[in-house]
């Protein structure tokens, strides 16, 4: 399965209402479509393998308390980038989903690079596996070299930063579903995504502060 992640066919961009669903509902349905970002005439192209859903009633959720100048991408159109700075050290980017108005986003937590690998390492500092070049939220942007700028992009536009999808589809059983990695409130929620025996998907790692399993 890994190696047909990297069979990129003629892309087409995602169609806006489909990204107007909840967002637990379009979260898997991003797996294996693909981000690209141009950056100074090169590409760089992820096959999306791992996502995490957000909305405005989830306590783990960015958006919430309301609406603030961090959180306003997700409270706007669905198909927009919504990238922050998060621990003081990374960047990270969701899809806006849901319609405009309701604070969601799915995160991308994970993708394997089919194109552009070799600027992709360099970002990285040499890093190659697939486990070390863009498994996680904050690799996956380094990687891709998704940075603060890009909050706001229209995914579905012809911008430098897009999402689409093309022949490739995830095989038949090879969805995985299970708990969010890292979160504190809303642990056991099981809002994350990924397909099945492919290296880039990140490990689970429940966060240190989150009740134990069951408790709640």
């Amino acid at each position: 399965m890994t190696a047909s992640l990297d069979v990129v066919g003629a892309v087409q961009a995602l169609d806006r209402d489909e990204l107007a669903r909840r967002s637990a509902a379009v979260a898997p349905r991003l797996l294996g479509c693909l981000l690209t970002h141009d950056v100074d005439g090169r590409r760089t192209v992820g096959r999306i393998v791992e996502v995490e859903a957000y909305r405005q009633t989830d306590p783990a959720s960015h958006s919430f308390r309301g609406r603030t100048p961090r959180t306003a991408t997700m409270f706007g159109p669905p198909g927009h980038a919504y990238v922050y700075f998060t621990y003081g050290m990374h960047h990270c980017m969701n899809v806006s989903c849901e319609p405009e108005g309701t604070g969601a986003a799915v995160l991308l937590r994970s993708v394997a690079i089919v194109e552009g690998s070799d600027d992709a390492i360099a970002r990285r500092g040499g890093r190659s596996t697939p486990r070390d070049l863009a498994s996680g939220p904050g690799r996956l942007t380094q990687a891709m070299g998704i940075g603060p700028e890009r909050d706001g992009d229209d995914l579905l536009g012809d911008g430098p930063l897009r999402l689409g999808r093309d022949g490739w589809r995830v095989p038949r059983g090879a969805v995985r579903q299970g708990p969010r990695t890292g979160v504190r409130d809303a642990p056991d929620r099981r809002w994350r995504w990924w397909i099945a025996d492919v290296r880039a998907v990140s490990p689970y790692r429940r966060h240190p502060q989150a009740p134990p399993p069951g408790s709640a």
